[in-house]
């Protein structure tokens, strides 16, 4: 029964006898599924050897190409409260218009006439520093006088001096002439004397003579008084001389002084001028600081302040705006692993946010819906999120990006490289190997010219 023996032998079934067998027929199945396996292998292997493009997907976002085309926050200047608003969010507006007005919040400001006041000020001031130098012009003047006087006076005083010097000469030789005199009187005495004991001459004659030699002494008394006269008169002028000269430097030396004063004071009132024509400038400035204009023409996205009579400081953001003219551009963000094979140049393909698109990243001519872009800018400094920034602009050659696009949606990059075929991507995508370095000829010649 176990049909473990081996002498007995189970007969074979025939298939024929039974009617079931006879409806179902011989399965198949396995030889159609063999088939569809060896068609779909050898599928798969002639697709192993197919073209395929490598590239670098980033992810990023649409901004403008020039940084004053970029959204933009307008800040307030001067801290106030908002008084009254001129705009509305999604406003079209010009360069220069006005968005709102605000007034002032510090006390010292608060002077509706501070600007005519403070003009007031320097008017004053002014008048100040030009009294000073209208002082400064007389005191030049009498210094003036004082040196004209002072070479007069030199001179007087010098011709005194040349006076006493010539009394002075004269005194001595009229003392010199009496000392003769007298010498001669004393001899005509002394010989009167001895003729007169000889009886030669009367006793008249000899009074006659001691007259004329008392007269000849009284001569020489007097010439010797005038002598120390002259003499004294001589260093009186001399005196005079250094008298006066003291006494001129002495009035020079003060008004020079009163001079220089006066220049001080001028200077230091021309420097408070100066500081009060700086404060009245600030003064303008800031008012012309309490309307808020914008820098150029675009479109109120957001205001950051509302409502009337909120209080800002300086700095505070107050509203934005998005300029309405701008060229788009893409940032781009790319591993360190990645980013010593973009170049300046390099082709990069663009799925946008929103718009339909078919996407065969391999395959880039057979993708539908994305637009071309050229890289225009790499920056050399690693980013806080670890990944570097491009800025791909618009590619001339392609076709153009769609003008429903605004900045700030969404962007998928791709960025071509090399052709390789489908088995090689494969094995380095399994080893985890980067892309490899796709370099134009002429993008290649360019760079060894700039390097040469």
């Amino acid at each position: 029964m176990l049909d473990i023996s081996p002498e007995s032998q189970v007969p074979a079934l025939d298939r024929t006898s039974f009617n079931s067998f006879r409806t179902i027929g011989v399965a198949r199945a396995n030889i159609l599924f063999a088939r569809w396996v060896l068609a779909i292998s050898a599928f798969l292997l002639l697709g192993l050897f197919l073209p395929w493009t490598q590239n670098i997907r980033a992810r990023g976002a649409l901004t403008s190409l020039s940084p004053d085309q970029r959204p933009q926050t307008i800040h307030a200047i001067i801290p106030g409260r908002v008084e009254q608003w001129y705009v509305q969010e999604g406003q079209l507006v010009e360069k220069g218009d006005t968005i709102l007005r605000l007034s002032e919040v510090k006390p010292e400001f608060f002077d509706p006439k501070l600007l005519d006041r403070t003009q007031d000020q320097i008017h004053a001031k002014e008048l100040t520093a030009r009294s000073y130098s209208e002082k400064m012009h007389a005191l030049d003047a009498q210094i003036d006088a004082l040196a004209q006087s002072l070479i007069i006076k030199l001179e007087q005083a010098r011709n005194k001096i040349k006076q006493a010097q010539l009394h002075l000469q004269s005194d001595s030789i009229r003392v010199i002439a009496a000392t003769t005199e007298i010498n001669v009187a004393d001899d005509q005495f002394a010989r009167g004397e001895q003729q007169f004991k000889e009886g030669l001459i009367s006793k008249v004659d000899l009074e006659r003579r001691t007259v004329t030699q008392q007269r000849a002494n009284a001569t020489l008394i007097d010439a010797q008084n005038k002598l120390l006269g002259s003499r004294n008169e001589l260093l009186n002028a001399q005196l005079d001389l250094g008298g006066i000269q003291n006494d001129y430097r002495d009035k020079l030396s003060k008004a020079e002084s009163e001079k220089f004063s006066s220049m001080s004071q001028m200077y230091s009132t021309e420097a408070e001028v100066s500081k009060m024509q700086v404060d009245l400038a600030n003064y303008t400035v800031r008012a012309g600081n309490y309307y808020v204009t914008v820098p150029q023409q675009g479109y109120i996205t957001k205001a950051v302040v509302t409502g009337l009579g909120e209080t800002v400081k300086e700095g505070d953001e107050l509203v934005t705006v998005m300029p309405a003219r701008f060229d788009l551009a893409v940032e781009l963000y790319v591993r360190p692993m990645d980013m010593p094979l973009i170049n300046k140049g390099q082709k990069v393909r663009f799925v946008f946010d929103g718009w339909p698109s078919i996407v065969f990243s391999g395959w880039p001519n057979t993708s539908y819906g994305t637009f071309g872009g050229r890289v225009v800018a790499i920056d050399n400094m690693i980013g806080t999120t670890g990944k570097y920034r491009l800025l791909v602009a618009p590619d001339p050659d392609d076709d153009a990006w769609p003008t429903a696009l605004r900045v700030g949606s969404g962007a998928l990059g791709f960025a071509l490289m090399n052709d390789v075929q489908i088995w090689y991507e494969l094995w380095r995508q399994m080893n985890g190997f980067p892309p490899d370095l796709y370099m134009d000829p002429q993008a290649v010649s360019t760079k060894s010219i700039e390097a040469e």
